[in-house]
């Protein structure tokens, strides 16, 4: 895992370039304290740094082509390199990683590169002879990059923080987009809060002429769920996916330093690791738990181990307990994410990346399961709804038992599936929004406008909703706060469900191997993979799922416990100083937080809304006030 940043200019020489990247490299040293390196040539410049985990002898980049001076620099891991170097024609590596063999896949392939790389990636390659200079990112935007162009030219970083440095760039808060974060919780799509910086969309690429500074991007792929799904039993589904899940994991323990895991009590991380423990029997685990036992999962994780005989007889398991006291880490937390998330995983992540952090430099996850594998309630109260309409009246009655949020779901009308998916998402309605913000005459949001025609047209609507959380919510939200957290520092995580060949699998399959309302269970398939095939314990692949969260709604409700910098938001002058927010709504929310009838399944409370303030305000002050 690294950090990469870079220009394309015609008015930095070669000694201030070289500046400009030494500078941007040093606001994201900690995505590579290793090393770092850069590369100056003609209008061009590439700046790295290294947090070194595959081939330490010769990998550092920028890598260079000595055939055709075509340049790499990418943050990230390819981890098929070893069966696509097999694949390519024939020649003579100065290095014994994946970045050159990528570096070659581009020489060989062009544009469409990055289809043949499986991996997280987000990387630059510049190509002198063609006078081009390519930006590309993952399929599910698991690494980020950013871009901006100011009157110095176009420039472009692994994060947000260069790109407000670099010369001729104007900081400003892109306001339109606050009754979008208010809404969701996070800014999908490509704009961000800061004015003029934008995000490259997942799977896609930048293709910028360095001659005249133009630019498009091109998507090279897309997650496509075919009309009609293919017919396949339950024991022969099961059996492909345990040899592509278990390759998933397999292919991510490539590594030239140690890899270890984060293990919760759910099914997704528990599996990851399981497998994990079959090829680094030594492995070391790592859980984040809490005193409140509603949201602690550290006993189920210990059943787990105990359960599995003597996989982990010879791993280390590394627990912490996350307590109120931990919200003195938002403004670092914050400032490390960089654009305003208001997520309450954000702090146990935060604290299982420095476990881990300080430990080894590479973990495995158990992110994107859900998404891919559509496991969260939400999936299962839809597939119910769209069964009750035809049902006879036995099996109705059977579906309202199973599912209890069905009756509340049944009673929303006027509106179709899609929409219906993104109301359910949302942390403040129209009305409380347009209060919070004095906005008059405020329409709304429109989430659906920043989708494809082909998840808001003529899909079926579970898999519709699994098209929305992987367009949007997946890489703005969950991979956003990963990626980040886990960089703070200094630590990769891995994530073997986000293997874009388990993702076509799921795409293919049948709604009710992923959904199965006879069962009531969310991500079937892998439920049932996992058991029949031995990776977890009967009573382990059951197991609800149990959202990894803070008791945000206990905690908020006493006020008295809360750090002072958070009082003084939600109580305080704060709010009126910045003059954004509307304080006397802000006072009367913070007034209502209440931990009675809320636990880690509730989508939305006023703790939750309160939360979100806070962290809106945190990162005014630090990015549109301070000095970061």
């Amino acid at each position: 895992m690294c950090g990469f940043s870079g220009y394309v200019s015609g008015s930095l020489g070669k000694d201030h370039g070289t500046a400009v990247l030494q500078t941007m490299g040093n606001l994201q040293k900690h995505r590579g304290p290793d090393d770092s390196a850069v590369l100056v040539r003609n209008r061009v410049g590439i700046g790295f740094v290294r947090l070194s985990i595959l081939d330490l002898t010769t990998g550092m980049q920028p890598i260079v082509s000595p055939a055709d001076k075509t340049a790499i620099a990418c943050n990230g891991e390819i981890y098929n390199y070893i069966e696509l170097k097999g694949e390519l024609p024939s020649q003579n590596y100065n290095t014994s990683g994946d970045m050159e063999v990528a570096l070659n896949a581009y020489r060989h392939m062009g544009e469409q590169f990055p289809n043949s790389l499986n991996g997280m990636f987000a990387g630059v390659i510049h190509d002198p002879a063609k006078n081009k200079l390519i930006l590309f990112r993952d399929r599910f935007g698991i690494k980020p990059v950013y871009y901006t162009e100011t009157q110095n030219g176009f420039f472009f970083a692994s994060e947000v923080k260069p790109l407000l440095e670099v010369p001729g760039f104007s900081r400003e808060f892109n306001r339109s987009l606050l009754p979008v974060f208010f809404t969701y919780r996070y800014i999908p799509g490509e704009q961000t809060m800061f004015r003029n910086v934008f995000k490259l969309p997942p799977a896609c690429i930048l293709v910028l002429d360095t001659e005249t500074g133009r630019f498009e991007t091109k998507r090279y792929w897309e997650w496509k769920f075919p009309r009609k799904q293919r017919s396949i039993s339950l024991q022969d589904a099961s059996t492909e996916f345990h040899r592509l899940f278990t390759d998933a994991v397999q292919i991510r323990l490539r590594s030239d330093v140690e890899v270890g895991s984060f293990v919760s009590g759910g099914i997704d991380s528990s599996a990851v690791a399981a497998v994990a423990a079959m090829h680094r029997p030594s492995i070391k685990l790592f859980t984040i738990g809490f005193g409140e036992s509603r949201y602690d999962e550290t006993d189920d994780v210990e059943e787990f181990l105990s359960l599995t005989g003597d996989r982990f007889s010879r791993a280390e398991w590394v627990k912490q307990d996350c307590v109120s006291d931990q919200l003195a880490e938002l403004p670092g937390i914050i400032r490390s994410i960089e654009e305003p998330v208001s997520l309450g995983t954000m702090v146990p992540t935060d604290q299982v990346s420095s476990l881990a952090g300080h430990r080894l430099k590479v973990v495995l996850s158990g992110e994107g399961a859900d998404e891919i594998f559509a496991g969260y309630r939400k999936f299962l109260v839809e597939a119910a709804a769209l069964e009750f309409s035809h049902a006879a009246t036995g099996e109705q009655k059977r579906l309202l038992t199973l599912v209890p949020e069905l009756a509340s779901r049944l009673n929303t009308t006027g509106e179709d599936h899609i929409t219906k998916h993104i109301a359910s998402e949302k942390l403040f309605g129209d009305a409380e929004t347009a209060e919070l913000l004095g906005l008059v005459n405020y329409p709304g949001v429109n989430m659906t406008s920043i989708l494809p025609p082909s998840v808001t047209s003529g899909m079926n609507p579970i898999s519709a909703m699994q098209a929305i959380e992987v367009q949007s919510r997946l890489p703005d939200y969950v991979n956003l706060r990963l990626d980040k957290l886990s960089m703070r520092h200094s630590l990769e995580t891995r994530t073997p469900f986000l293997d874009y060949r388990l993702a076509e699998f799921s795409a293919s399959l049948p709604v009710n191997l992923k959904v199965n309302l006879k069962t009531g269970q969310e991500k079937y398939i892998c439920r049932e993979s996992f058991r029949r095939c031995g990776i977890l314990p009967d009573g382990v692949s059951v197991r609800p799922k149990k959202p990894f969260t803070i008791p945000v709604a206990d905690w908020f409700s006493k006020m008295d416990s809360l750090p002072d910098f958070i009082t003084e938001i939600i109580l305080g002058g704060e709010v009126e100083r910045q003059g954004i927010l509307n304080g006397e709504t802000v006072r009367k929310l913070a007034l209502e937080v209440t931990g009675a009838g809320v636990g880690p399944e509730t989508m939305v409370s006023a703790g939750d809304q309160i939360f979100s303030i806070v962290v809106f305000s945190l990162w005014y002050r630090e990015f549109m006030e301070g000095s970061v």
